[in-house]
This record gives C-alpha cells, structure tokens and sequence, in this order.
C-alpha cells in the first residue's frame, strides 16, 4: 500500500515541477513587481510615483547587497560540492561502497543500508553524501542482479538522495556555518540585521553548540538516522514471481565519476609530478595546519564553510594521492555547479530587493503577529519548506528567510540557534519534492526524478513529523 502510494505521487509530481532556473526567475519578477506596488512605504511610497520606486528597486537589485553579494558564498557552496564529489570518488571511498553494496541479503534491506549512509555521509558533507548515495544505491542495484536478487531501482535511487534530508543540520549547513562569525553573517544577510544582533558592540556569532550540536538537533538527525530507513524499508515494492509488480530495476551504465587516468607509463617529469603523491601531501599538510590554528584560535565549533572545505580538500587530496587524479575528479563534480552559479545571483537579487523595499520587514511583522514563543519556531519551519520549493538552495535561502526568522525570534524570545535550525528543517525537508540537487544522482543511477519523487515524499511527511516534533520538545 505505501509503495503504490509512492509511486501514484511520482507521477503526480514528474508533471509540475519546473526547471529551477525558471522559477529563480519568476521569483524574480514577482518581488520586483511587489517592491514597486507596495514596497517602499517606510520612505515616503504614498508620495513616490511608480517610476521612483521603479528606479529603487533597479538600484537595490544590482547594487552591494543585490545580485552580487552572494559571489564569495556561491564560490564557498561550489566548493563544498566539488570537494565532496571528489573525496566520495577516491579508491579508499570506492572500495568502502564496493564492500558495502555486498551486505544487503534482500530488496528492502538494501533500500534502507542506502538510505542510512547516504544521510551518515550526507551529515558530514552533502556534497559527499549525494555521491556516496548515489555510487552505493548502484553498486548495491549491481550486486543484488549478479546474485539474482530484484531490487527497486528508484527506490534504490531515492534512498541515495536521503543525504539531502539531513544535510542543513550537519556540518556543512549553510545557515548554521554562516552564523559562527560577524564576518560569515555579513556575508549573506543585510547589515542591518547584523546590527540587530550585536549587543554593546559584539557580534559574537552562534556557535555550533548551538545550532548543529544543541540537544535539539542532535534528537532530530538521530531520530532520522533510525526512521528514514525503516520508512524505506516498508517502501520497498513487493516482487510478484508472475511478473506482474512494479519493479523496475536500475539501469546499469559504466561508471561517469572516475575513469582509468593512468595507464602506468611515465612520460618525463611532468608526468611523473602529476602522479606523486608529493605534491597533494604537501598541499593537504598546510590546509590541516591551517585548520589547527584556526582550531586553537577560534574553537572546533566555530568553523565556517572556509574550514569545512579546508578540511574536505586536504582529505580529498590525501585519497586521491595525485594531482591527476583529483583533478579528475574535481572536474566531474564541477558540473554540478552550474545552478549555484546561475542561480545564486538571482537569489541575491530577491533578496536586496525584498529588504531595500521593507517586503522582508512586513512579511516578517506579519508571522509574527500569528507567532509566539511555541508556534515561532514551527511556522518558520514550514515556511522554510514552502519557500525552498521556489528557492532550492540552502544558502539562497537562508539569505532570503534567515532576516525574517531573526526578527522574528527577537520579537517572540526564541533564541537565534533555534530559529536557525528551524529554516534549516524547513529547507532540507522539501528537498525530497525539489529534485534540483539531485541531478548528480540522477546522472550516476541514470534514473528519471520522476520516478523518485513519489517516494522521497512519503518520506518527507514522516520525517516532517519527526522535526516538528522537535521543535516542540526542544
């Protein structure tokens, strides 16, 4: 029954969701839109003609805090995909997914061992949990034939994108990594609500404890460690000897994230210095020292983006043991920066536009006449949900709704870890409905998001349940 639930609701949502790109764009147009018509009161709007705010809104759309504030958070996010990609497609990794995809006994056991280390890895860095989840669902889809065992290919592709559902509580996070420091905050959200959480002077940020590591999380991304595989587990279609089910097993492709680069011969010293390990060991020893002593100036749980990657770009060199290799590697995973790179300027722009125009205060002052100190935190949740459909990127995201939830928790008495935390389940629930960050998955698995969407949603209202759950414990 929970399966054909799955799989009516795939088709349902393979025929309404658009191309991202596309409704970067549309949100685009309706905040401009809005800005004009309504915008600007708190600057005299009855008084300003239709082309006066016209000429504001351009102004705050392409200027300091418009389409280009997110350039260096963009380059930050790319960054976190490419060495992510790059650490799940090392040999050390390889071989670790390979010794895996041989323990599942059957179809369901299988889906939820997926599912459990994709959202392990996914914690770590979500950039290695989608790879890793989508090298592990086809390698286990690639043992399970060999031992005549079927096994539900886009259920097996699904539970390779679980790594999406928990990663904003994780260590890469974009909300919670850029509220560690005045400077990583400035970054992303408008200076004015900087200011708005400095106390005689001090902006001392929001450290890890109280976000990624509060009790709070720690009770949520536990939970979902145990619940997400046994809903996949019930998932798991049942096969019928006659034929007549809905298994459809996973097509089987060669391997696009790492091809053989090295045929063994030496061709001078070029050749041979792209292929030593002293290079990336050097490189790798000074990024890890360069950790430690931000480590012991600052703390473990203050890092930001730059740490993470700092730290996933050693660990990746240091697999990887080449320069060849890696930048092999490297270069397969920057294909799947295009939509931050396209995107993330137009996500700026929204939100320059939306605070310029005061948009971003009302809205903000209007949830919080419906909020308080309980339902503060569980309508921010699920307005993070609502707006990730549209706007499919953590960092966009909370660059757009984090100024929102701030105001509102000062306003209510909810502590900011906690509203930060409460964008960051709204954002990573959704992202079983908005397949955008699944395309590397897709590519790897060669499955269709049409077919995996029915099944990430059964997911998504569990897990939903689950985070609200926190919320109000917590």
């Amino acid at each position: 029954m929970i399966a054909k639930i799955g799989s009516a609701l795939s088709k349902v949502f393979s025929k309404t969701a658009p191309d991202p790109f596309v409704i970067a764009v549309g949100l685009t147009v309706l905040t401009a839109v809005l800005a004009v018509t309504v915008g600007y009161s708190d600057q005299g709007g009855a008084e300003l003609t239709i082309a006066d705010r016209s000429k504001l809104m351009i102004d705050s759309w392409r200027g300091g805090d418009g389409l280009w504030k997110f350039l260096a958070f963009g380059m930050q996010m790319c960054l976190i995909l490419v060495t992510g990609h790059a650490l799940a497609a090392s040999k050390p990794m390889r071989g670790l997914i390979d010794a895996l995809a041989r323990v599942p006994k059957n179809a369901a056991s299988g889906a939820a061992m997926v599912g459990f280390f994709a959202m392990v890895f996914g914690f770590v860095n979500w950039g290695v949990g989608l790879i890793v989840g989508a090298l592990l669902a086809r390698e286990v889809a690639r043992s399970m034939r060999a031992r005549g065992i079927r096994a539900h290919g886009p259920l097996l592709a699904s539970a390779g994108y679980m790594g999406l559902l928990i990663w904003h509580g994780g260590l890469s996070g974009s909300a919670p990594l850029k509220m560690t420091s005045k400077a990583e905050a400035e970054s992303v959200l408008p200076s004015s609500v900087v200011e708005s959480l400095t106390v005689d002077g001090i902006f001392e940020g929001v450290s890890l404890s109280q976000t990624v590591f509060s009790p709070m999380n720690l009770f949520v991304s536990g939970g979902l460690l145990v619940i997400v595989p046994l809903v996949l587990w019930l998932l798991t279609p049942k096969a019928d000897p006659a034929g007549d089910d809905e298994i459809v097993e996973m097509p089987m492709s060669s391997d696009p994230v790492m091809a053989d680069i090295d045929d063994g011969r030496l061709k001078g010293f070029p050749d041979w210095i792209e292929r030593s390990p002293i290079v990336v060991w050097v490189l790798a020893a000074m990024l890890l020292a360069a950790y430690w002593r931000f480590a012991d100036q600052s703390g473990v749980l203050r890092m930001g983006p730059n740490e993470i990657n700092m730290v996933m770009l050693a660990l990746g060199l240091i697999l990887h043991g080449s320069v060849r290799s890696y930048v092999s590697a490297a270069e397969d995973g920057a294909a799947g920066c295009a939509g931050i790179i396209l995107q993330f300027p137009l996500y700026a722009g929204i939100m320059g536009m939306g605070v310029s125009s005061g948009l971003v205060e009302d809205f903000s002052q209007w949830i919080g006449s419906f909020a308080n100190e309980t339902t503060g935190p569980l309508l921010t949740f699920v307005s993070a949900g609502v707006v990730n459909l549209f706007v499919p990127s953590g960092g966009g995201q909370w660059g757009i709704q984090g100024p929102i939830a701030l105001s509102m928790g000062g306003e209510v008495g909810v502590p900011a870890g906690k509203m930060i935390m409460a964008v960051a389940y709204g954002d990573q629930l959704t992202n079983m409905l908005q397949p955008f960050w699944a395309l590397p998955l897709l590519a790897i698995t060669r499955v269709k998001a049409r077919e995996i969407v029915g099944y990430t949603a059964v997911v998504m209202v569990v897990a939903g349940g689950w985070m609200a759950v926190g919320l109000l414990v917590f």
